[in-house]
């Protein structure tokens, strides 16, 4: 063919050595050959470029609206409607609170909120998200603001917050349109849980002063430098001011906790008590509106109570956002962060609540989402904006069937802009920080959260603490670093330090606990489905009962399995674990070929004469890989093999030590390792007169291929006319012995020609096998006719 000539010419130019081992194939009479193709390059490559197709149903992805909106009805309606509402009066608050947060002007929040829910249902595949300003991105956008207020005196805040959003925006996009939303997959859920706890430990405290109504020099500074500012300016606080937000923030828990305990009390009304609770937010804000206008309705200028103040009507600051290199340097440490806090929020809600309704979300699609948002919210004067949880969970118990709600929300955001800044005006900052604290302590992780994460996996807990302590005692910004390298390097040091198992055989049944009276009895069931060979740790590692007896398949054959994938991090350790137990379980096999003491090698200068315990030791015959957690292997890892195999056939001379490998599931494994020269059967190359030598047994697993001439069908028939079965047992074990022998029990009947089978695996590398049963049948079956 033209493709093995070209193939054959540039080995010939290049020098290279071809192996035509692939053609050593046994003939079979009863069962059909099956020869395993190679994977190409260019078959690699197909997969790798997109068809038309494939481009088509992308760019139809990326509106994941066009999917529903075609089947949008009444009753979809009432419920956004009621949802859309329902969250626009909490959002109105929040954001203009949030803003605060974030260093600027109140209507910022309301230009974030309204952009946020308004463009969102476009690409959304989350129904219960809200994306809208939040306080901890608000917190580290006031972070940014303030620092570049001392780089750049003269750029407004808004402007750095803008330009913040359309960078962070940018880069978000970017990574959804590459459909790269796994990223989000390394930030674990111990570190989202420690930056969310941190995270409003550190807002609540700094929103302490200004609930009492007391000026402190950096209320974002760490929350034990506020508490000690904060006590030290105590007797200067604010009488009004103190009032009204401690007040408020008591009257939120009440109306809260009222309303929790109404709805166990009256269930049938459960729903309405929701909405009350829900509106809670709305209900003091408008409550302390009227007492502070109450209270300065008659000094204006000079407020009695701190007040927001005046608040521009509709879209005021709606620009083109103003970005360059000198205000990208003023935040570019500080982006990082930036993004992977919009990350962690929005798509651990949408995930959460995603499991909670039963759908699933597309983490690369809410990149786009999120990312969209941000590159045009800017535009009317937005800065960064997130998934909000407690808004979200307003939105889901409030009955959202679509995502089609948050432009009903828009509606409501749009309405407040417009008709309600005179409102604005009077609301008291203390209420602001109030609703502040009382959304953020929601977030913090209650104890039984992190007693289950001890239960586990106990460093995750070590891990947890770190973040938030770090959070508290320092910045958001670090404590999301110090939790995600910390997760980072317990998956590095587990790939790494990862340690596989030396299994053995054990004979297993099948037992089956019946309910007899008042007692469960366990009846074991003797059938030929019942009794087979198991594979357990000799060590009983895995948890096992100790009391069973586990061992080798045969002296000298060893099965090991890996723990986690075999690449280069973890390699060696793999490796360096599987000889220093055949090391010590066997004995060389001709300490002769040693040599005199003088000419070995000085970490094998043992005396040729065997010790007194060696004689009890096997010589090394076989090992067999369990390739069941293996995906593929890179080319150290290949290496590896070839150097520890080399090493091996040295220690075994003048024999050979044959590799069988099973469970492996991916074809490029198959041909990295067979580009190793592994997979086929050793030849005697140093002593080919050697009793044994030449007879290889080819053993492999065969499938009946169905009809009305299939094996299963043959013995249906026979079975009728009272035919007994002689069958053949390829994996069996002897009781006494402990190998694994051919005895009867194989569903193939005695006459072949009755049946239609084939080989699974191909049979051009006999030593790549079906399972592990297999396997080792197969190690056992050619160990025994060594000679040695």
């Amino acid at each position: 063919m033209p493709g093995a000539i070209s193939k054959d010419r540039l080995t010939k130019v290049f020098g290279l050595e071809t192996d035509n081992r692939d053609d050593d194939v046994p003939s079979i009479s009863n069962a059909d050959p099956f020869i395993e193709p190679e994977p190409s390059v260019p078959e690699l490559i197909k997969e790798i470029i997109p068809s038309r197709r494939d481009v088509g149903r992308y760019i139809y992805n990326l509106f994941p609206f066009i999917h529903w909106i075609g089947k949008y009805n009444k009753t979809w309606f009432l419920g956004d409607l009621i949802a859309g509402v329902t969250v626009g009066a909490v959002v109105v608050p929040q954001s203009m609170a949030y803003a605060q947060l974030a260093a600027l002007p109140p209507e910022y929040g309301l230009y974030s909120s309204f952009m946020g829910v308004l463009i969102y249902w476009f690409f959304a595949t989350s129904k219960d998200i809200t994306i809208g300003p939040v306080a901890v991105m608000s917190q580290v956008t006031g972070n940014v603001v303030i620092h570049a207020a001392e780089v750049l005196p003269n750029v407004p805040g808004h402007v750095v917050a803008s330009a913040l959003a359309v960078i962070a925006g940018a880069v978000i996009t970017f990574l959804g349109l590459a459909r790269l939303g796994w990223l989000v997959e390394f930030i674990s859920l111990p570190a989202i849980c420690a930056f969310m706890t941190g995270s409003a430990i550190n807002i609540a405290f700094g929103q302490l002063s200004k609930l009492l109504g007391i000026k402190i020099p950096n209320s974002r500074a760490a929350p034990y430098i506020v508490i000690i500012d904060t006590l030290q300016r105590f007797p200067k606080a604010k009488g009004l001011d103190a009032a009204l937000g401690v007040s408020s923030l008591a009257m939120l828990y009440l109306i809260r906790f009222v309303c929790s305990y109404l709805s166990k009390r009256y269930p049938h009304r459960q729903k309405l008590f929701f909405f009350i609770s829900t509106l809670r937010t709305a209900f003091v804000i408008l409550l302390y509106v009227g007492i502070s206008a109450g209270l300065n309705i008659h000094h204006r200028d000079d407020p009695r109570v701190s007040i927001v103040g005046k608040v521009p009507t509709g879209f005021q600051h709606a620009e083109v956002p103003e970005i360059n290199s000198s205000i990208i340097s003023a935040f570019a440490s500080e982006l990082p962060a930036a993004i992977i806090v919009m990350l962690i929020e929005h798509i651990a809600i949408s995930k959460s609540f995603g499991r909670i309704n039963n759908y699933t979300i597309i983490p690369s699609q809410e990149l786009v989402a999120i990312g969209v948002t941000n590159l045009l919210g800017p535009f009317l004067g937005a800065y960064p904006a997130t998934g909000s949880f407690s808004r979200t969970a307003i939105k889901s118990k409030a009955g959202v069937r679509t995502p089609f709600a948050g432009v009903i929300t828009a509606i409501v955001v749009l309405l407040a802009l417009y008709a309600l800044p005179a409102v604005f005006f009077y609301i008291p900052n203390s209420a602001l920080a109030a609703v502040i604290i009382h959304a953020v302590l929601d977030v913090i992780t209650p104890p039984r959260v992190v007693y289950q994460f001890w239960r586990v996996a106990p460093h995750e807990v070590v891990i947890f603490f770190a973040g938030v302590l770090v959070t508290i005692f320092n910045t958001i910004e670090t404590g999301v670093y110090v939790t995600m390298s910390l997760s980072f390097a317990v998956v590095v040091i587990r790939l790494f330090l990862s340690r596989g198992r030396m299994l053995g055989i054990a004979r297993i049944r099948t037992a089956e606990a019946r309910h007899n009276g008042k007692e469960d009895e366990a009846v074991v069931e003797d059938s030929e489905t019942s009794l087979r060979t198991g594979f357990l740790p000799l060590d009983h590692a895995n948890g096992t009962n100790p009391t069973v007896p586990v061992h080798s398949p045969y002296p000298g054959v060893f099965i090991y399995r890996f723990a986690e994938g075999f690449n280069y991090p973890n390699a060696s350790h793999y490796l360096n674990h599987l000889t220093d137990v055949i090391f010590k379980e066997t004995r060389r096999t001709d300490p002769s070929l040693l040599g005199r003491m003088g000419d070995r090698p000085w970490n094998e200068a043992s005396s040729t004469a065997n010790k007194s315990d060696d004689a009890n030791r096997p010589i090394l015959k076989a090992i067999v890989l369990d390739f069941s957690t293996v995906n593929n292997i890179d080319v150290t890892a290949a290496q590896t093999l070839i150097d520890v195999r080399n090493q091996l056939d040295r220690y075994a001379a003048p024999e050979i030590v044959n590799w069988h490998f099973a469970n492996i599931e991916n074809r490029w494994t198959k041909r990295s390792l067979a580009a190793a020269g592994f997979g086929y059967r050793t030849p005697q190359k140093s002593n080919p007169d050697a009793p044994g030598a030449g007879h290889w047994k080819t053993i492999f697993s065969i499938a009946d291929l169905g009809g009305s001439d299939s094996a299963a069908t043959t013995a249906m028939y026979e079975k009728s006319r009272g035919v007994q079965h002689t069958r053949k047992d390829i994996e069996q074990m002897d009781s006494n012995s402990g190998d694994i022998s051919p005895t009867s029990d194989r569903d193939v009947p005695t006459d072949p020609s009755s049946a239609r089978l084939v080989a699974i695996h191909g049979l051009n590398r006999p030593l790549f096998h079906f399972d592990l049963q297999e396997a080792v049948e197969a190690a056992v079956a050619n160990a025994r006719d060594k000679p040695y």
